[in-house]
This record gives C-alpha cells, structure tokens and sequence, in this order.
C-alpha cells in the first residue's frame, strides 16, 4: 500500500502542477487582452517633427477617417497605433488562450480522477474493526 500512495501523492502534485501552469497561461491570455484594450480604448500622445507632442483620439472612439489613408497622408497620430499591431496583440493571445485552457483542464480532471481513485482504493481497502 506505501507504494500505492506514493504514486497518488505524486500523481496529485504533478496535476496541481499542470493546473497552475494552465492558470499561468490563462493569465498570459487575459494581461495580452488587457494591452490590446488599453491600445484600442486609451487616447494617446505621439511626438511630432516641430517638436510638441500631439493628442491623438483612441483607435476606437475617433471621428477620422481610417487610420492608413490618414498615414499615408503623413499622419502621425494614425501611423503610432495602427490596427495590424492592434491585431497581432490579439493573435499573439490565441495559442496562450487554447494551451493555457488545455493545461488547466488536463490538471483539473487528473486532480478530480486522483480523488476519485483515492475513494474506490479507500472503500475496497479492508478496514480494521479491532478499534
């Protein structure tokens, strides 16, 4: 029986394990979605040729036309944060995304047959009467 828990103990660690890298990864994913909203929401300063910085309206909320047409035209404010980086941030938490959920669901059922094999060795292990 020692070598039966020792294999269960080792067995629960190595999912919790797995478990935490999952939720690692999972926090990868949401931080990357945190920055891709802060560059989509947030305005922003770029600093300009004549040496003032100027006030750029977010990607999302501004009132201009699309952003490579005005960059094309020479403007600054479009060319800083255009929406290829805007989307290779959220491309980039894809695979964090799908890893990371595979991980943790992986640690998560090992954790939950690890328990449940603990519980059928527990009940088919003869019990001592004698106390």
């Amino acid at each position: 029986m020692p070598l039966l828990t020792y294999t269960m103990e080792y067995f629960d660690e190595s999912s919790a394990r797995l478990r935490k890298w999952g939720a690692v990864l999972l926090a990868a994913t949401g931080a990357l979605w945190l920055w891709f909203a802060v560059l989509l929401f947030t305005p922003y300063t770029v600093d300009q040729a004549q040496g003032s910085p100027a006030d750029c309206d977010s990607r999302l909320f501004t009132d201009r036309r699309e952003a490579n047409e005005l960059a094309a035209g020479g403007g600054r404010c479009e060319a800083e944060r255009d929406w290829p980086e805007l989307l290779a941030v959220l491309g980039a938490s894809i695979p964090t995304a799908i890893a990371g959920t595979a991980v943790f669901a992986t640690g998560m059922t090992s954790i939950r047959i690890n328990r449940h094999l603990s519980e059928v060795v527990h009940a088919i292990t003869p019990q001592d009467t004698a106390s």
